[in-house]
């Protein structure tokens, strides 16, 4: 028999694996082919860059709040607004919502939902039109990317524009796409981003905070179904314009979550009773000069390091929303009271952390009158008499004072400088809490002098307050009275040391800005300047009605230019600025009366500790060890333990450093000091008289005091400043200057004694203007007794 077909079973084994083998690899380079098919298709038609940056839009821009809330936000290079988001900012409801909504499938399917497809097939047959697109999250996402890179605008557009059958063919393509490159978390986070949500408004988290005013991770049931139903139909249904149509669609979304039953119906019915409401978008924003500080501070940082990239930039700062909230509102109220064209800043800043609560740079950022674009927080403006407490303060420390040291307001000539007080009045004798209180300027120019302007103008330098001088100018004595300028933030920033134990510090506006600290005075002046501005200054005394716990300071420029209040308490340091950025002067306006009312307000609505009815019940402020309350003697100033009984004409209570209670200033006019010594006659021991050297030999007296009988005595008494002699009452002077003159030595005082204060020689006086006369306060020095006037030989 032929053996052939005895191999016939092996062959067809042969043949047959041999097919099998054929049949996978046609499988496997079909596959190959199609493979690099896809992959060339990929390359040829890339992801969008979009796709890959997440929740970083591209030169999108906010400023937050230190609690997140956006203050403002710029766009990007595609026009829109956004707020970073991921899965883990958002609201779990949300979430819960989207996916039940939009995609129940999301976590499984490729990018496109077959079910889905034949669904919305099956209603596209039997309707003739497109009911429902069986988009997918992914689709969604693939649609917003298309419409991004194509034209900003177009996510806008009707959605009847993006359904049809080549839109869609290319949607799930980019869905397949996207689904090959990203997780299913990529995908999600750029849905969160760029979602459309009306206008520029793209995201969940930059719609949460637009139209419902809270971050997306706090929203309520009714808030997530809005922001769920929202990007069907951005145009039509945004809540701040068309809100009755974005209820509806809001609704829409709660009865479908109740009928698949995730959640319960009483939840569905509650949230159906809250009403749909936002403002427009502008009016959403807070501090916008304090955000376009930030933003012009980023900017510089990126052209200072090129090549960053610029993706979404989240600048955030130490504002609180609540308290610039409450601030503007304050700063609304007042406006109607102020001219057309005067603007408003105001800063608050946390004494403890240093940073900067509340900002603002202008009136109201809508009002192009008030130069509203002016940033006056860092304007640089005349501080008027805001500087004198630091005055004072360093006084205290140099040990030329204690809180009631006798100072002289009357009429003065520093060098041919002559200022006068605010009131255009003199009050003669006054203590330092009385003077700083008062904000009088002739005692404080007599200290500053004293002191040495440039030495103040250092002092305040190195803690931050910089005093501006004109080209070629070094600090004088004006400095005190406003004659340099400085800036809003300086200012508020060296107020702190008076909450900070005398140390100052630089306002912060970003939470990673350095803590700048530098001691302005000591702990213990700053505790009795402080004591003065919110007490007025002597220990134990009651609080001034009306005022609570809050130290005060006023200033008013020159001319009525600026108005400042600064006010001080344990929690907060705030200051207001009130002019025209222009320097136009606005008569009638000055700090006491326009600044101050803002001040007030602004702590009443930011610091209820330091209301009057709040101090009723708080505790005295303990001093620093080094702060001792004594009795004090004027005129000498001394202790009163340390002065003799005799010279003791007025006694006070004082605030003194180290138990030290400096003595009264040396006596500009009286070289020899404040103990003088006069002679008394007391032959007559019911009527002694007070002699002079060379007036009257005859009683034992010659021309050099040497007594020529024991019957005539020398007295050492305690004289009050020769300026202020004209002030004090016969009552306040020892009982030797109140002895009647000897008969002999009455008359005509000597020419060197005799002086008139007050009016210079050759000086040219002319009336403030609207007055029409000019009113001279002098006085004459130098005689006990009657002086004649002449006024043009009459």
């Amino acid at each position: 028999m032929p053996k052939w077909p005895q191999r016939k079973g092996p062959i067809r084994m042969r043949l047959l694996l041999k097919f099998h083998v054929k049949k996978w690899l046609y499988r496997f380079l079909c596959m190959a082919l199609l493979l690099c098919f896809l992959k060339a298709l990929d390359l040829l038609f890339p992801l969008p860059p979009m796709a890959f940056q997440g929740e970083a839009a591209p030169g999108t821009l906010v400023v937050l709040a230190a609690d997140g809330t956006p203050l403002r936000t710029w766009p990007g290079a595609d026009g829109a607004l956004r707020q970073p988001a991921t899965p883990e900012t958002v609201s779990p409801l949300y979430l819960e919502a989207l996916r039940q909504y939009e995609d129940r499938a999301f976590d499984w399917h490729p990018g496109i939902n077959p079910l889905a497809l034949l669904r919305a097939g099956w209603q596209w047959v039997r309707h003739g039109r497109v009911v429902s697109g069986g988009s997918t999250l992914t689709m969604q996402v693939a649609r917003i990317l298309e419409m991004n890179a194509a034209a900003p605008t177009d996510a806008d557009t009707p959605p009847q524009a993006r359904r049809s059958l080549l839109t869609k063919l290319r949607q799930m393509a980019r869905a397949l796409q996207l689904e090959w490159h990203l997780s299913k978390r990529d995908i999600l986070v750029l849905y969160l981003n760029h979602a459309p949500m009306g206008g520029q408004v793209q995201g969940v988290e930059m719609a949460a905070r637009a139209y419902l005013g809270k971050s997306a991770a706090s929203l309520s049931h009714a808030e997530a179904a809005l922001l769920v139903a929202l990007p069907q139909n951005p145009s039509r249904w945004r809540p701040d314009r068309a809100p009755s149509l974005a209820q509806a669609a809001r609704d829409k979304v709660l009865t479908r979550m109740a009928d698949l039953g995730v959640w319960s119906a009483p939840t569905v019915a509650d949230a159906k009773l809250e009403r749909v409401f936002a403002p427009p978008l502008r009016a959403r924003w807070l501090a916008p000069l304090a955000a376009e500080r930030l933003r012009q501070a980023q900017l510089q940082r990126l052209r200072q390091h090129p090549g960053t990239p610029a993706a979404a930039q989240v600048l955030h700062s130490t504002l609180d929303a609540g308290v610039q909230m409450r601030l503007e509102q304050v700063l609304t109220d007042r406006l109607p009271s102020l001219p057309p064209a005067v603007s408003v800043a105001a800063l608050v800043v946390d004494n403890a952390s240093l940073a900067i609560r509340g900002y603002a740079g202008s009136a109201d950022f809508a009002d192009p009158q008030r130069a509203a674009h002016v940033d006056m927080v860092r304007g640089v403006r005349s501080p008027g008499s805001t500087l004198k407490p630091f005055l004072y303060a360093m006084a205290l420390d140099e040990g030329l004072i204690h809180s009631e040291s006798l100072l002289i307001d009357a009429p003065q000539n520093f060098g041919g400088y002559a200022p006068g007080n605010f009131q255009a009045a003199f009050s003669g004798p006054v203590s330092v809490s009385e003077a700083l209180q008062r904000s009088l300027n002739v005692p404080a120019v007599d200290l500053l002098e004293r002191l040495d302007p440039a030495r103040f103008a250092a002092r305040l330098r190195n803690a931050g307050l910089k005093l501006r001088m004109p080209r070629g100018a070094t600090p004088n004595l004006s400095l005190i009275l406003g004659g340099a300028g400085t800036t809003l933030e300086e200012l508020v920033g060296a107020y702190t040391a008076l909450a900070r134990g005398g140390v100052a510090g630089q306002p912060r506006l970003q939470p990673d800005d350095p803590t700048v600290d530098t001691p302005l005075m000591s702990a213990g002046a700053a505790f009795i300047v402080r004591e003065i501005l919110e007490n007025g200054g002597r220990p134990g005394a009651p609080f001034r009605e009306g005022t609570g716990r809050v130290a005060w300071k006023t200033g008013t420029s020159f001319g009525f230019r600026d108005a400042w209040a600064i006010g001080v308490t344990d929690r907060y340091t705030l200051g207001v600025w009130v002019g025209r950025p222009d320097g136009t002067p606005n008569p009638g306006f000055f700090g006491a009366n326009t600044a101050a009312p803002l001040v007030k307000d602004l702590l009443t609505a930011l610091d209820p500790d330091a209301s009057d009815s709040a101090h009723q019940t708080a505790p005295a402020r303990q001093p620093p060890p080094d702060v001792v309350a004594q009795d004090i003697c004027w005129p000498l100033g001394l202790a009163a333990t340390a002065t003799n009984a005799t010279h003791c004409m007025l006694r006070r209570q004082a605030w003194t450093l180290q138990g030290t209670a400096p003595p009264t200033l040396p006596d500009r006019l009286s070289p020899t000091g404040l103990l003088d010594t006069a002679w008394v006659d007391l032959r007559d021991a019911r009527h002694p008289v007070r002699l002079r050297p060379g007036c009257s030999p005859a009683a034992g007296l010659g021309p050099q005091g040497r007594t020529g009988s024991a019957r005539v005595q020398s007295v050492t008494y305690a004289r009050w400043p020769t300026l202020l002699q004209p002030w004090i009452s016969r009552e306040l002077r020892s009982e030797v200057e109140r002895l009647p003159l000897g008969p002999a030595c009455r008359g005509e005082a000597p020419s060197r004694s005799l002086r008139i204060v007050g009016l210079d020689p050759h000086s040219t006086l002319h009336p403030t203007p609207g007055q029409q006369a000019v009113k001279v306060q002098v006085h004459a020095l130098g005689s006990a007794e009657a002086v004649h006037w002449l006024l043009d030989g009459t």
